[in-house]
């Protein structure tokens, strides 16, 4: 298990309080709540969107325990796939991709290889030339989780990342998820208010309500 603790933030008129979060090494943690619980400003604090002085996330990598609280938000060297996918709409998916990498400063050749077999897993061929802003909603969120996972993330941020497909996409992408996180053998931190999603995805289920959390199993 990694832990987050200390993650304690107020805003105006509401207040972030967990003392501890224990997330699994391996598959995905669902965080659960109503909308306004709190759990889209934890992601954006794990992720170093919003500051959170104090607070700590230790995990293991590679045999040793490190807090990556303490480390810049590049260094950090999470995946996240939000909500609305943040692609650059004038980008063909191909730049996107590669502007990704290009800023993490991923090297060239290793991540050339490691793109060539994410392109190719999730079936990107027929769509990395066409600009973002023509893809449809399936066929961004394959590109924000190709671009996620092209640095080999310590840990996968998910912010209901299937609330923008059509139902009848909502049951391929969740199987897509499941497959890929297996064979990158990365954990991930899913927040949703969706059922369908915690029975399709879930290892670990934690439940926030008003900025505590109430629950996990």
């Amino acid at each position: 298990m990694s832990q987050i603790r200390g993650l304690i933030k107020d805003y105006d008129g509401f207040r972030l309080e967990i003392p501890l979060m224990e997330l699994s090494d391996q598959g995905v943690t669902v965080l659960r709540g109503p909308s306004g619980s709190g759990k889209t400003s934890v992601l954006r604090i794990l992720t170093g969107l919003e500051p959170c002085d104090g607070f700590e996330w230790w995990i293991q990598d590679q045999g040793r325990e490190i807090n990556l609280a303490e480390l810049s938000v590049r260094d950090r060297r999470l995946g996240v796939v939000f909500q609305s996918y943040e692609l650059f709409p004038h980008l063909s998916a191909q730049q996107n991709l590669s502007f990704a990498a290009e800023a993490r400063g991923l090297d060239p050749a290793s991540t050339a290889n490691r793109l060539r077999r994410l392109i190719q897993r999730l079936s990107l061929e027929p769509i990395l030339e066409r600009r973002a802003e023509k893809l449809s909603g399936g066929e961004k969120q394959r590109v924000a989780l190709a671009r996620a996972l092209i640095g080999q993330p310590r840990f996968l941020l998910l912010d209901e990342p299937f609330a923008a497909l059509d139902q009848d996409l909502r049951a391929e992408a969740r199987q897509l998820l499941q497959q890929v996180l297996h064979e990158e053998a990365c954990p991930a931190l899913l927040v949703t208010h969706d059922p369908a999603d915690v029975d399709a995805l879930a290892t670990k289920v934690i439940d926030i309500e008003n900025g505590r959390l109430r629950s996990s199993k």
